[in-house]
């Protein structure tokens, strides 16, 4: 410790106060566990809301496209060629015909409705993760057979809902494909077997999605057309400029919407969500920057005679403001070093357990992951260290103005 700077070894010494100054050294100890718990606090909130983030942003572009395209008038019966075009330009990896359609599903033990997705399982496995996340079964299982019943993957929660798995027989109506009789419109109907079950993580998905072949879509929702076609770009963040140069590249009659665009509101309500989760609990470390101000502000008191002393053996009144600067850093570096390395620590156990569970049919994953990004950690810490070196300013300036003379006539 002899060998440490002048400054730094007077400003260690303070806080070391013993006896007398006991109470000065319980105020730096409080504050110091402030900074700690501040900065532990704002990085684990930050994990948390980075991590659902992800996590939501994830198995939605996992479960759908990165660009959709669709055409003015619609693609017609033979969409090949647009197919082909729009897999040929740059940046795009794959592309996929999708047609849609919506109906009402019934199995063993119960019906629910549905959203029907008819697929090519060959392009739509380059396209989106839906093969990955086929857990019994399989998606190659849409390809019809002659003479076998026309197969249909259901979500992992839709079969549950229904009560039936893979090998059973379920009926789905769809009003899209309906023909016309004498007492009015009568949907169609049409029996499937059950050759896969899917598991996505998002509820939504999961629980209210199908995928059948395209072919099989067709006749099922009546018509040949399909709805749109689906692209996988080799950046899913450049989505949406990509998906901008698309529809000036390939002329007005193609309408492009990328996976962002669709879930705006979402991710802006997350974002504002973490801005303000961030803001509330940074005021902790103000809290704790104050406490750093008040417990400088009594050792200037208190330590006034020191003072003056040092100033009549010939210390300079910028040495003396660096010794109360250096306390209330070190005060600041050891409460951000701890609180770093305790809210590492959480975070690490939180997402290994996975401790935060949610409901799937509110927030559409059972749990939260945290993930601490570089960036967010350097801000934390960073702002810490400068909220308490803010605040040792006043003090030391004060301590720095100090009259040795009068310091030093009462004593």
């Amino acid at each position: 410790m002899n060998n440490l700077p002048f400054e730094l070894f007077v400003a260690v010494r303070y806080l070391l106060a013993r006896r007398k100054q006991a109470f000065i050294s319980l105020i730096s100890l409080i504050s110091t566990l402030g900074v700690a718990v501040g900065v532990m606090a704002l990085l684990i909130a930050l994990a948390l809301m980075t991590g659902l983030q992800g996590e939501l942003r994830d198995r939605i572009v996992g479960s759908s496209a990165h660009i959709f395209v669709q055409k003015v008038g619609g693609y017609g019966a033979d969409f090949s060629a647009d197919l082909e075009r729009l897999r040929k330009l740059p940046r795009v990896q794959a592309a996929a015909p999708v047609i849609n359609g919506q109906g009402m599903i019934s199995g063993a033990s119960g019906i629910g409705f549905v959203q029907i997705k008819g697929v090519l399982p060959e392009l739509e496995a380059q396209v989106t993760d839906v093969e990955k996340a086929v857990q019994s079964g399989s998606l190659s299982g849409l390809t019809p057979v002659e003479g076998e019943l026309p197969g249909i993957v259901i979500g992992g929660e839709l079969a549950k809902q229904i009560g039936s798995f893979v090998g059973d027989r379920v009926e789905v109506v769809a009003p899209e494909g309906g023909t016309l009789s004498p007492i009015g419109m009568m949907p169609a109907r049409r029996v499937f077997k059950v050759v896969g079950l899917f598991n996505l993580g998002l509820y939504e998905f999961d629980q209210a999605f199908a995928f059948v072949h395209l072919d099989t879509a067709k006749r099922l929702v009546g018509h040949d057309s399909i709805t749109f076609i689906e692209l996988r770009v080799d950046d899913m963040f450049e989505a949406g400029p990509i998906a901008d140069e698309i529809s000036s590249e390939v002329g007005d009659e193609y309408m492009t919407q990328d996976w962002a665009d669709l879930n705006q509101s979402l991710f802006s309500a997350l974002a504002l969500e973490k801005l303000a989760i961030s803001i509330t609990i940074g005021l902790i470390v103000m809290v704790a920057a104050l406490n750093i101000v008040a417990s400088l502000v009594l050792l200037v008191m208190e330590k006034s005679r020191d003072i003056a002393i040092l100033k009549t053996m010939g210390s300079s009144a910028a040495s003396i403001r660096r010794i109360f600067m250096l306390q209330g850093l070190v005060i600041g570096l050891i409460g951000t070093t701890t609180g770093a390395i305790a809210g590492w620590i959480v975070i690490y156990i939180a997402d290994r357990y996975r401790l935060v569970s949610l409901p799937m049919d509110v927030y559409q994953i059972a749990y939260v992951p945290f993930r601490l990004e570089l960036f967010d950690f350097f801000v934390v810490v960073a702002s810490a260290v400068v909220i308490c070196f803010i605040a040792t300013i006043y003090p030391s300036r004060q301590a720095a103005k100090l009259d040795p003379a009068q310091a030093l006539r009462y004593q």
